[in-house]
């Protein structure tokens, strides 16, 4: 029964009487339907002191664009962010960015988001290095110094067409219509002033807060157990949120966004062994627990780990201490090219407060020594600077332009 209470579910199915009991297994319809209204219905503010999408916890959806713009004046990439933003707030809110009955002209909101509700959609927008280029837009002096151009990494396959960006937009969301209307409208309303470079949808989020199960990546094994946890203002603060000395003050309470597009070797992965996966990646598979552990929040403990295993070379012990905020998606591809497995990967995101201190050192080390990258390749890559959040009245990257 949609909308109503637990008593209007029993009063309606007629065993609300008293001392009538009623089994777990009839509820449990009742309570995934009403768990589902919740969702749905549920709102994420745009506005705030940071954007949202970085520390909420994580929905389920994602749908990734990046922009390219086709203008080098700086009132226009204004005039578009501020666009942007304005019509983020209407969407996140389950509201239409225009109209939709509009006769012989097209409709200005697309409309597959009617009646989905808001879904916890959260709208989160980046800046590219290419936008403080010399020659464009004229703000080559206001460029941060963590947004730097990624450099090569041991491995990499990049595609053009798959990296880079002028502005990254990032719709998470409960339902996955919702997150693609988003992006959908978001592009049109961009039109001409910017145009698509790349997107990608992804399903299955990683865990950004402790909740009662970690989901598992498409190699089977639990991801997400050692990340930085949405309440811990103390790690966000330290490890997430741009500030001084490293970032400009247009640049407080942002945060620095790398994006890396990795294909999984599913038909190789699926021909090894069990211990040879967990060899791969530090934990056992059912339990996520590192291995010689049992619980999966058990302290992990490099020195016991295999030298080239996964967990161990991501741990901050061997990283100076440093951590990086994931929040990684998984998504699907078809068949690969041999026909033997379904094609698929991770859409790899994370957010930091200084690259060149954490994401690119970290990834040194796993791309020279990662076992898991026997079985992984790295096709896409861009990094972002997330502006932090909007006030009302103004718009993501705001201050960038005073």
């Amino acid at each position: 029964m949609e909308g109503g209470t637990r008593r209007q579910f029993l009063t309606a199915a007629g065993v609300a009487g008293v001392g009538t009991t009623i089994g777990h297994d009839a509820l449990a319809p009742a309570v995934a339907r009403a768990a589902a209204d919740r969702r749905s219905s549920a709102t994420v503010p745009f506005h705030g002191r940071h954007q949202a999408g970085i520390a909420t916890p994580s929905q389920e959806h994602i749908q990734f664009a990046a922009l390219d713009v086709v203008s080098d004046a700086a009132r226009d990439l204004e005039s578009l962010l501020r666009a942007m933003s304005d019509a983020a707030v209407r969407l996140t809110e389950a509201r239409p960015v225009g109209p939709l009955q509009t006769g012989t002209a097209p409709p200005v909101d697309t409309g597959e988001a009617v009646g989905l509700g808001a879904s916890r959609l959260t709208i989160t927008f980046g800046l590219g290095p290419a936008v403080f280029d010399r020659g464009r837009f004229g703000l080559a002096r206001r460029r941060p110094g963590p947004l730097v151009d990624l450099p090569a990494f041991r491995g990499d396959a990049l595609r053009p067409g798959l990296c880079g960006g002028d502005i990254a937009i990032q719709a998470c969301a409960e339902d996955q219509q919702v997150a693609f209307h988003a992006v959908h409208d978001l592009i049109r309303l961009a039109s001409p002033l910017a145009v698509p470079r790349w997107s990608l949808a992804g399903f299955g989020r990683t865990l950004n807060t402790r909740g009662p199960a970690t989901p598992r990546n498409l190699m089977g094994f639990k991801d997400g157990t050692a990340n930085i946890m949405s309440q811990d203002a103390g790690a966000l603060s330290r490890y997430v949120w741009a500030g001084a000395p490293e970032s400009p003050r247009w640049m407080h309470g942002g945060s620095y966004m790398v994006v890396r597009r990795v294909a999984m070797l599913l038909a190789n992965w699926d021909s090894i062994g069990l211990d040879q996966q967990e060899q791969t990646f530090g934990r056992h598979k059912l339990s996520g627990a590192p291995l010689g552990e049992r619980s999966e929040y058990a302290p992990l403990d490099p020195s016991k780990l295999p030298p080239g295993s996964h967990a161990r070379l991501a741990s901050p012990q061997l990283n100076a201490g440093e951590r990086i905020l994931r929040r990684g998606y998984s998504f699907a591809d078809g068949v690969d090219r041999s026909g033997a497995a379904v094609a698929g990967g991770q859409l790899f995101i994370c957010f930091q407060r200084d690259p060149r201190r954490q994401f690119i050192p970290i990834q040194r080390r796993l791309a020279a020594n990662d076992l898991l990258g026997e079985h992984t390749q790295h096709v896409g890559s861009a990094i972002f600077a997330c502006p932090p959040g909007a006030a009302r009245g103004g718009f993501v990257g705001d201050r960038l332009f005073r």
